[in-house]
């Protein structure tokens, strides 16, 4: 392999959403989805326009696509999942206007519509599950997979509240070379977490916990984040459940092909030998 490809393939690994992940610390869990469960997408539709949309677009997606897919009449979506006064075959806007938004938080909430192409669906329900009250942020919460954000966890009321329980760095001992910082003797002092915790503003994360519990159970509540992962994960590539769909008849169409075609060959060169 040339030093160019090489290159590539490096920067590609540390583009991709695992990688993204590991910067954040957290490791993923797979969020197991299927876009392919229609009954998973309308739910998780349901999440996403009652507690996402008043912040967050969609507007690579209509409301017309999304009565299409998830197999919704015109009457269900207009009542359901529009709560913004748009038509029926229009882009989804959030509630909140961008100018506004920018002057209140400084930057406007982004829009969704690639959020699952960009981070992936793993990271997306990992994210939704990984909320913690933190007083020190500005909206009162954190998340260990993306720490430091600034939106508060709109699901908290099904979820529940959830504290994070901490441990300081452990120190240990380091080969070393030079007169760099902290060497001396060829040995330095370090701090590092233990391996499988994260650590978050120089503590390491011990375990979550949720303290007050929501209107869902562990299990329920999982669920409902998988179901708006599936959904998002829909949204940023909608044409993927017609292609999975069609794909299946095109692997049968190309399996009977070739055995006509070892049909044609057994009987043209029947003869040869």
């Amino acid at each position: 392999m040339t030093k160019l490809g090489l290159a590539t393939v490096v920067a590609l690994v540390a583009a991709s959403p695992l990688a993204l992940a590991s910067s954040g610390g957290a490791a993923l869990k797979p969020a197991n989805t299927r876009v392919d469960n229609v009954a998973s997408l309308q739910r998780g539709a349901h999440l996403y326009f009652n507690y996402c949309i008043g912040c967050h677009s969609i507007e690579f997606m209509r409301y017309s696509r999304i009565g299409e897919d998830l197999k919704l009449t015109e009457d269900q979506v207009m009542k359901n999942l529009n709560f913004t006064g748009g038509k029926y075959g229009e882009t989804i806007h959030s509630s909140m206007p961008a100018a506004d938004a920018a002057r209140w938080f400084g930057k406007a909430p982004p829009d969704l519509s690639l959020e699952a192409r960009a981070k992936g669906p793993d990271w997306i329900y990992n994210y939704l599950k990984s909320f913690y009250v933190d007083p020190a942020r500005p909206v009162g919460w954190n998340n260990t997979v993306f720490p430091g954000a600034s939106m508060p966890n709109v699901l908290w009321e099904l979820q529940g509240v959830q504290h994070a329980t901490f441990e300081p760095k452990e120190k240990k001992q380091e080969s070393c070379s030079g007169e760099g910082e902290g060497c001396k003797n060829g040995q330095r002092e370090v701090e590092h977490c233990k391996d499988g915790t994260t650590e978050i503003d120089g503590k390491c994360l011990v375990h979550l916990e949720v303290s007050t519990p929501g209107k869902l159970s562990a299990q329920e509540y999982d669920e409902a984040a998988r179901d708006l992962t599936a959904f998002l994960q829909y949204v940023a590539e909608p044409a993927a459940l017609k292609r999975q769909s069609i794909g299946v008849w095109v692997v049968l169409y190309l399996a009977f092909f070739t055995f006509l075609a070892w049909l044609l060959k057994k009987e043209y060169w029947k003869d040869v030998h």
